[in-house]
């Protein structure tokens, strides 16, 4: 590991030839979209007859020499092969070929129009309504409910002396009936994203909703939204057609549904003039429909699993903080802090119950204890990361001289990211695994810094070499999958301190992690606090742990802080009799109490 200090980094370089093999046999999902596209042979053929299709329909100028409503009354029902009239003739003595030409344009701006309508309300009310609260969720319930109680077709067609017969207009009012179809596909799928443990790591990392809704939660989404817009467009051609067979719309204006009108009118007579229509309409359908399936498969070839609750965090009531009390001069002040969450029947079960704590600037802080002590949602509390069913019922977070409790979420995200940063406990599941390590550690230093591209690059790749990363360059371009989870956790740490925060938040930071591993990152911890200056709160269960890098020790039982302490008082005369059990269930008590660990912690400490 480098001990080179942070002030002193220099970003490091490209290693050119290295690993080359590891990289020729990447796992597939480094393969660009285009290339898996083009070995599906679905999607190949299906893309192929669309694009000859619309280009077709784009070249018609070159390709016919008549008009698209020009009659010639020789010509009315003239065969197939026809010289000037390849396709035959119509009732009128129009070229059909022309006509079926000219009708794919059609098609095609009413698809555009439709699709995009629907997408841009349905996608941009579908994130609103899935990502943020209740409110916002009910309002576009609401509204979109209405939306649907609409007949369509109806009120297309009550709609047209509105409309003039433009069929782009009309395209433009049935793209907003098609809306609410997008909107619940897209806010279902939210609504499960959002609880993605990586979502909240780019939230605590200083990034706004706009930035995780637009990069973290749409491109995972995205799938599902590509397969039914490739539905709605053949919806949209059908829809059009319909109306244009039923004689709603402008007569100039040539159609697939005009073109099978004309030649269901003429059916005994000339048959063909009905399948030309009939065929291309059926083929761009069949096509949209079988494109959008391939694309979809191709793009969810990893979709993630959700596994956390919802973020949020409401407040019932705040104790402000006296500023004349003494513990004020501290960085972080957590006191009276009460956190509770509803109960079935109403009432609200506390389940932190007036802690509080106090960690001074370059101090590190150990909280203890036990699964469901109330640890990690008093980490929770300050990061302004607790679930949306949480409410914190009383008390106060003062961080340097700051409130933080009742704060907004945006306020808060000025805060984490910067001043305060965070490392999780599980830390594969905190790295989106669609995005490069790098590309995910340059966005959070962006954000949290403000600096540009290179830069934020640069500084990461030298962290990456500081953490301890033998090869920064091919640890910054891999995917999550492809490293290991002590090189995930030190990812992490390099991305925490980007931004010299005062206060580092440390969720079992060393549980998933192999001893030897552990004890790696545990020296990382305490050279970058020394370094640095860090404050740092280290949430964990182990003593071990505690003993390796803490100054101080808070044990909490059931909520509540039973005691707190030095490190060196905790270990030789813990007074509560659920630190002696804890230190019992780990240690030997005869060492513990004849040889304290001193020299086990005394790194970490400040003499």
């Amino acid at each position: 590991m480098s001990n080179q200090p942070l002030s002193q980094i220099e970003p490091a370089s490209t290693s050119e030839g290295l690993h080359e093999t590891v990289e020729k046999a990447a796992d597939t999902s480094r393969t660009p979209t285009w290339k898996r596209l083009l070995r599906d042979p679905q999607a190949v053929i299906t893309l192929a007859i669309l694009l000859v299709i619309f280009l077709l329909g784009v070249l018609t100028p070159f390709l016919t020499q008549h008009g698209p409503n020009e009659s010639d009354l020789q010509m009315v029902n003239a065969p197939v092969g026809t010289p000037g009239y390849p396709l035959g003739a119509d009732e009128s003595g129009r070229d059909i070929w022309t006509r079926l030409l000219h009708s794919t344009n059609t098609a095609a701006i009413s698809a555009l129009i439709g699709v995009s309508v629907a997408l841009a309300v349905g996608v941009t009310a579908g994130l609103v309504g899935g990502y943020f609260g209740a409110r916002s969720r009910a309002l576009t319930e609401w509204t979109f409910n209405l939306i649907m109680t609409f007949p369509g077709v109806l009120l297309l067609i009550i709609l047209m002396p509105v409309t003039g017969g433009d069929y782009r207009a009309t395209m433009l009012i049935f793209g907003v009936l098609l809306a609410p179809g997008i909107y619940r596909i897209v806010r279902n799928l939210v609504l499960g994203v959002k609880n993605e443990l990586y979502v909240d790591a780019a939230r605590v990392s200083g990034l706004g909703n706009l930035s995780i809704l637009g990069k973290h939660v749409l491109f995972v989404v995205r799938g599902p939204i590509i397969i039914a817009t490739a539905f709605l467009a053949g919806a949209t051609i059908a829809v059009q057609s319909g109306l244009a067979f039923l004689g709603v719309g402008s007569l100039q204006i040539p159609s697939f549904g005009a073109m099978i009108a004309s030649g269901f009118r003429n059916l005994y007579i000339a048959p063909t003039q009905f399948l030309w229509p009939s065929l291309m309409l059926g083929v761009i359908t069949a096509s949209l429909v079988l494109l959008g399936n391939s694309l979809r498969d191709i793009l969810e070839g990893s979709k993630p699993k959700p596994v956390k609750v919802k973020k949020g965090q409401q407040v019932a009531a705040t104790a402000v903080k006296d500023p004349t009390d003494p513990a004020t001069d501290s960085l972080l002040n957590i006191s009276d802090l009460g956190i509770a969450y509803k109960s079935p029947n109403g009432s609200l079960n506390e389940v932190v119950k007036g802690v509080s704590l106090q960690i001074r600037r370059g101090e590190v802080l150990g909280l203890v204890g036990e699964s469901g002590s109330g640890k990690s949602q008093t980490a929770f509390a300050t990061l302004g990361v607790l679930p949306n069913d949480a409410i914190i019922t009383r008390g106060s977070i003062l961080f340097d001289g700051q409130e933080l409790v009742g704060l907004t979420d945006r306020q808060m995200g000025a805060l984490r990211g910067k001043d305060i940063a965070y490392i999780p406990q599980e830390p594969m599941s905190n790295l989106d695994p669609n995005f490069r390590v790098g590309a995910q550690l340059v966005e959070g230093a962006r954000a949290a810094l403000g600096i540009s591209k290179k830069e934020a690059k640069d500084r990461i790749l030298a962290l990456l070499k500081r953490v301890g990363i033998v090869d920064p360059e091919r640890t910054f371009n891999s995917y999550p999958h492809q490293i290991s989870g002590g090189m995930a956790q030190r990812v992490l740490i390099a991305g925490a301190v980007a931004s010299r925060p005062k206060l580092l938040i440390a969720d079992e930071p060393t549980t998933a992690l192999d001893v030897t591993v552990q004890a790696e990152i545990l020296d990382l911890l305490r050279d970058l606090q020394a370094e640095l200056d860090l404050a740092v709160l280290l949430v964990t269960h182990n003593f071990g742990v505690v003993a390796d890098v803490c100054e101080r020790i808070a044990v909490m039982q059931r909520g509540v802080v039973v005691e707190a302490g030095s490190a060196v008082e905790i270990f030789q005369n813990p007074r509560h009799e659920y630190t002696q059990m804890l230190l019992r269930a780990i240690l030997d008590e005869d060492k513990v109490r004849t040889d304290p660990p001193v020299a086990a912690f005394s790194g970490g400490m400040h003499t």
